[in-house]
């Protein structure tokens, strides 16, 4: 039987009432159903009662991109600018879902949001708003997303750590890549201000923002990307990858094999 994989749900607002919605992006479930090769499980922002039952269910998590911002009590920082959008019911999932997911060594995989969640569940802090800074590129999501290449499109370069998780996948994978400059989408106003005690960073923006982190005293694959690799993992062979290599990690757990090192076994090249 192929992994189970949750994936990370959002409240959202639908319909003429806007009634409260479970709600992830399609891309997730197909691209956990593609280059992951796994079942996807929808997991409700139903709080932190929900961890203990659907955790040893699980074979392997993916934590979402979303529009809504990490609360910032939950690190210490002042309140968002009016109108900001808010999920507290998710926060309240995935911030504990995360610490255990990564005490027992369950895969992990966090995009965007999740990426911002999962700094944030280890004692780090968030910048929420990046393109006010001095310095620093506008690593926002364009007004118009009607466009279909905003989502796709290479907005800047990632410097990548040669020796780094992400680099061994690539090599695993037999991929061209260069350490100075692996292009990337960008969609996103947050980004990693005190990175957590716990995460080692793997990939930078030009403008110094954090893109890529891995949790290294973690017993199994726990990594996490600020792009989004669900949006071009058809086309981009870094992407499709990174998917691989995580699916081949929750494949193995589902199979009963438990990690006995912080190095994510990866794609054979």
């Amino acid at each position: 039987m192929r992994a189970m994989v949750g994936i990370s749900c959002c409240n959202k607002a639908f319909g003429l009432f806007g009634t409260p919605n479970h709600a992830a992006s399609d891309s997730y479930v197909r691209c956990t159903l593609g280059p992951a090769a796994a079942v996807p499980v929808l997991l409700p922002a139903a709080g932190e009662a929900l961890v203990p039952d659907i955790l040893p269910r699980l074979d392997g998590l993916i934590l979402t991109g979303s529009r809504s911002n990490v609360c910032p009590d939950w690190y210490e920082g002042p309140a968002h600018a009016e109108g900001t959008p808010e999920d507290r019911l998710r926060d309240a999932t995935t911030l504990p879902l995360i610490r255990e997911a990564l005490a027992i060594g369950l895969p992990v995989l966090a995009i965007c949001r999740g990426f911002q969640e999962l700094n944030v569940a280890l004692g780090g802090s968030l910048d929420q708003r990046i393109q006010d800074l001095p310095g620093r590129l506008d690593h926002s999501t364009p007004s118009d997303q009607k466009l279909g290449p905003v989502r796709i499109g290479k907005a800047h370069g990632v410097r990548v750590a040669p020796d780094g998780v992400l680099a061994r996948i690539w090599d695993g994978a037999g991929l061209p890549w260069r350490p100075d400059g692996v292009p990337v989408n960008s969609l996103h106003n947050q980004g990693i201000k005190r990175l957590a005690p716990r995460l080692v960073a793997e990939g930078w923006a030009p403008d110094g923002t954090i893109e890529a982190v891995r949790v290294p005293d973690a017993p199994g694959f726990a990594l996490g990307v600020q792009w989004h690799p669900e949006y071009d993992w058809e086309t981009d062979p870094l992407s499709r990858a990174l998917f691989e290599a995580f699916g081949t990690a929750a494949a193995e757990w589902a199979s009963g094999i438990r990690p006995s090192t912080a190095v994510p076994r990866l794609v054979a090249a």
